[in-house]
């Protein structure tokens, strides 16, 4: 089997995306090798060693490509992705339009759910931001070349209305903002939605889950769910059994989700 993509685990759970080409790369922490020359001899579910270190290969599924990507900004975590997919909808054939891209670990969940038939916008001011999600993306492309059609804008989400009513003509089933200030995003986005589709709004304090609820519902959508999505993981104990672990109660952020339900 052909692989473009693999993962390289490390026993504490580290991990490498890398793409299986014959010639040598410096991968940062494993220094210089052949990935093509180690498939050949170790395939997927073996273990090398590198840099000293015992890995495992694995194929590059989302949960591999998220722990692997390359991070500049601050990234919308597991839990977030996917109850905003689960509660925008998100599916084959979909238009879905998301401004911030950031890192792209939101975009690597909906990336996945699109499947070949869906069409994933894109829209990062920042270029030092971009280039690293675009990067995460390209890798995402190799790892599922069955992926969506992807189209990335390269300014404020505000501004691109006309941009994206000519690559998306039809309109769109989902957006998602990511920002400081969602309103005037919302007021320029909104009105693209089609009947039935939702906005999300990613929202790390109240002030703004407060803006974004009043934008959206000042450009006539309905809130259909607003909240915040805590995790709690568990360990083993040391002494036999399981508990909660130590650490920080995983909130992240607040969401909105509202939907426009007449033309």
């Amino acid at each position: 089997m052909t692989h473009g993509v693999v993962a390289l685990v490390a026993q504490d759970g580290r991990t490498w995306t890398v793409n299986v080409v014959n010639e040598n790369v410096k991968i940062k922490g494993l220094g210089v090798f052949n990935p093509a020359s180690v498939m050949e001899e170790h395939p997927v579910g073996s273990c090398v060693v590198l840099a000293g270190k015992e890995l495992t290969i694995l194929p590059a599924g989302l949960a591999e490509l998220r722990r692997g990507m390359t991070r500049r900004a601050q990234t919308i975590g597991d839990k977030d992705a996917g109850i905003l997919v689960a509660k925008l909808g998100i599916g084959r054939n979909d238009t879905v339009l998301e401004a911030g891209l950031g890192s792209a670990g939101l975009a690597l969940h909906i990336t996945r759910a699109l499947g070949p038939s869906g069409h994933h916008i894109t829209i990062e001011p920042r270029e030092e931001h971009a280039e690293v999600g675009l990067g995460n993306l390209s890798q995402a492309d190799v790892a599922w070349p069955e992926g969506p059609r992807h189209s990335h804008i390269n300014r404020m989400a505000e501004a691109s209305a006309e941009e994206v009513q000519t690559i998306a003509p039809d309109g769109l089933d989902a957006v998602v903002l990511d920002m400081a200030d969602h309103t005037p995003s919302v007021a320029a986005l909104a009105p693209l939605l089609r009947v039935g589709g939702r906005m999300a709004c990613y929202c790390p304090v109240t002030s703004q889950l407060e803006r974004a609820w009043d934008a959206c519902e000042a450009a006539g959508l309905a809130v259909d769910w607003a909240g915040e999505i805590m995790e709690r993981p568990w360990s083993r104990a040391s002494r036999g059994g399981v508990r909660p672990s130590n650490g920080p109660f995983g909130h992240t952020a607040f969401l909105l989700i509202a939907q426009r339900r007449s033309a």
